[in-house]
């Protein structure tokens, strides 16, 4: 589809539909009116938007080595490209620097670019850089991690505490007394510790006779195996092992898996990381949850884009990316896709299947 095919009225369409809260489906407004277009990066003025300069993008990170942001940068990446501006910078702390991170951010506003994409792990560090930056007109989105009392203009990833509560409701349904332990690899940090919280509340409710025994895993990918290893060696009585991020979580699917421990201890955790995708395949994991780190990537970099070429008139929505628990009966189409969706290797179309299972029912109409 070309520019001189596209009307002005289905561009303003497509715009107000997302401005208007559609979420992550609502980028398939956006896609449809730029389908086909493959400017090269820092063209400017993707599909049917008007010419605009190379705008530059930075997305702040807590763990920027972290496997889990693969398909994010992924994301990201392929959302400049569809409208036409360069890839954003990928920067912040490698092991959960609360300091380094508002280094980068500070940097960044410094050095006037265009909008800037955090993961606001920590209530207090990010409020500063965050005024200075709408100051100067730079607009800020969350993404991953949101924190009470900041300014962002939206954020984009998974409702936290909500995922971790309805985590504890499907560790209710293995477990109702015990001990239970749960990594964690960041404890305190706004990605990870409303998890946490959800957890140990709902089985406050559900199944009160289980103790939840937080293990600090730590930041850095490479050792979580260690601090998973260490903490079941010393409760060799636990009921089940569990995590609230994507390192600890291959942790414990790797050490299941060595010690062929599947099904006698109960365990899960959250995302698709390689380790851990074969662990629910085995049962080593009863199961693990995917929040969509593609879309924290792709819709931030819409959401910001969007929000410039409209000179704000187009104001970002909430958007939770969802929660999918993924389990022996689903995970078969997640391996063997392999699809940089889900940080793996294809970049090829991935096909559908013949069927598609229902999604819940949607609440009573209005």
């Amino acid at each position: 589809m070309t520019d001189d095919q596209i009307s002005l009225t289905s561009r303003r369409s497509a715009l107000k539909f997302l401005g208007a809260g559609g979420g992550a489906v609502a980028a398939s407004a956006l896609l449809a009116a730029c389908q086909g277009v493959r400017d090269s990066p820092g063209s400017g003025g993707g599909g049917a938007f008007p010419d605009t300069p190379d705008w530059r993008f930075v997305f702040v990170n807590h763990v920027t080595t972290n496997s889990f942001f693969v398909p994010t940068r992924t994301g990201m990446a392929d959302a400049a490209r569809l409208v036409g501006i360069p890839e954003p910078q990928w920067t912040g702390s490698a092991d959960g620097n609360v300091s380094e991170m508002a280094n980068a951010f500070s940097t960044a506003v410094n050095g006037g670019v265009d909008g800037i994409a955090i993961a606001l792990t920590d209530n207090n560090a990010f409020v500063e850089p965050t005024k200075r930056a709408f100051e100067r007109g730079i607009p800020v989105i969350a993404y991953n991690a949101t924190a009470a009392g900041n300014h962002p203009l939206t954020y984009v990833g998974q409702d936290l505490y909500q995922s971790g509560f309805l985590m504890g409701q499907r560790i209710a349904r293995d477990v109702t007394s015990g001990l239970i332990l749960v990594g964690i690899s960041q404890p305190g940090g706004n990605n990870v510790q409303p998890r946490l919280d959800g957890i140990t509340d709902a089985l406050r409710q559900a199944a009160p006779g289980v103790t939840v025994l937080p293990i600090n895993t730590g930041a850095e990918q490479a050792a979580e195996l260690n601090a998973i290893t260490a903490a079941y060696d010393g409760h060799r009585d636990a009921k089940g092992v569990y995590a609230v991020d994507a390192g600890s979580t291959a942790s414990i699917a790797q050490l299941f898996t060595t010690r062929g421990l599947q099904g006698q201890v109960r365990a899960g955790g959250y995302d698709t990381l390689t380790d851990t995708l074969r662990g629910v395949q085995s049962g080593a994991l009863d199961f693990t949850i995917d929040q969509s780190a593609y879309l924290q990537g792709f819709l931030s970099v819409l959401y910001l884009y969007l929000y410039r070429v409209s000179g704000t008139l187009v104001t970002p929505p909430f958007t939770d990316t969802g929660l999918t628990f993924v389990t022996k009966d689903n995970v078969g189409p997640y391996l063997t896709a392999d699809s940089k969706f889900e940080g793996g290797a294809k970049t090829d179309l991935v096909p559908m299947p013949s069927s598609i299972p229902l999604p819940p029912a949607t609440g009573q109409a209005r």
